[in-house]
């Protein structure tokens, strides 16, 4: 294991005074649905535990893949609501910054479930140890939490029980904030959005449950952090996307827009909400369709991916060769 006690240099002082390690449990990867468990791991400044928490969640529907998480209907039929234990969520996030393995994905999760809440999940900033992983240049065969597990010899006991989740990823994530203020690294820190206007909108309801209440609908907030570096050019096939890159997106997606987006800045791709000449690619699954988006991309000669192809890229971002925070403008292009 790397010993992560000695550092070159003192802590880096711009570095978060604490974390909040947490793992999610839930029905499944849609927009519709729900937590069904959640653990917090509180990680003081250094990433030593301070304390950690776990509960069940009452979805109010079923407990989707069960076979994975072994949560069933009636494990969960007593368990509280979100509302009734948002407030205890709340003061193990609050002023932390939110760490999980796949963080856009945890905090989704997290902040649908405040917003169909009418509360404001405390989080202001998460930080993906995917992301981080991939800072430190780890020599991981894949980027799955027990592949980071293994690198730091952190042993696994049951796998996707959110609270095990939890803690593994605490005790992986102390090594590598070390390594990573060892070798003043920065770490990739990104402002997370609440989701706002949340309203009850009738569904068709899924085969094998009845849903006690409306599913809704949400706009997060559009406004994104700089970012930090510059954009080396269009994508080209055959090659990785690079930091920095302009990624614009048009039409439906397979994977909720929000979560997509996300998952691209967090990989250090720049989300633009237009087409112009310094846009790297477009990604869409109608690369036929009349939109001004496909137009202008055709018109600029704008590589088109589908956005399969963009998800695998995803997964293997090239490093940028320099760091450059640009001067905020109105516009996100």
């Amino acid at each position: 294991m790397l010993d992560d006690r000695q550092t070159a240099a003192p802590w880096p002082a711009a570095y978060p005074q604490g974390y909040a390690v947490v793992d999610v449990e839930t029905t499944g990867l849609a927009r519709d649905d729900r937590i069904i468990s959640a653990a917090v791991y509180r990680l003081d400044a250094q990433g030593d535990v301070e304390d950690h928490w776990y509960t069940l969640v009452n979805p109010e529907r079923d407990p989707g893949p069960v076979w994975i998480h072994g949560l069933t209907s009636d494990v969960l039929e007593g368990a509280p609501l979100f509302p009734e234990v948002a407030a205890q969520l709340s003061e193990r996030l609050a002023g932390r910054v939110l760490v999980a393995h796949n963080a856009a994905f945890d905090w989704s999760m997290i902040a649908r479930e405040y917003a169909r809440a009418a509360v404001t999940a405390p989080v202001e900033q998460r930080l993906c140890t995917i992301a981080l992983a991939k800072e430190l240049r780890l020599p991981l065969p894949n980027h799955k939490l027990e592949s980071l597990a293994a690198h730091f010899g952190v042993v696994q006991q049951r796998a996707h029980h959110a609270l095990d989740d939890a803690r593994v990823l605490a005790e992986a994530f102390r090594p590598s904030l070390h390594a990573a203020a060892r070798d003043g690294v920065r770490l990739p820190l990104l402002e997370c959005r609440p989701l706002t206007e949340w309203h009850d909108s009738p569904v068709t309801p899924r085969a094998g449950y009845r849903p006690s209440q409306g599913q809704g609908s949400w706009r997060p907030s559009r406004k994104r952090p700089a970012c930090p570096y510059p954009n080396p050019g269009r994508y080209e096939s055959d090659k990785p996307l690079m930091q920095g890159m302009r990624v614009a997106f048009s039409g439906d997606t397979s994977i909720d827009r929000e979560l997509l987006e996300d998952r691209a800045v967090e990989a250090g791709l720049h989300v633009a909400t237009s087409v112009s000449r310094l846009t790297s690619l477009l990604v869409t699954n109608d690369p036929d369709s009349v939109t001004s988006k496909t137009v202008k991309a055709k018109s600029f000669g704008t590589p088109i991916l589908e956005e399969s192809a963009f998800t695998h890229l995803l997964r293997d971002v090239a490093r940028a060769k320099s760091v450059s925070v640009p001067a905020p403008s109105p516009s996100s292009e």
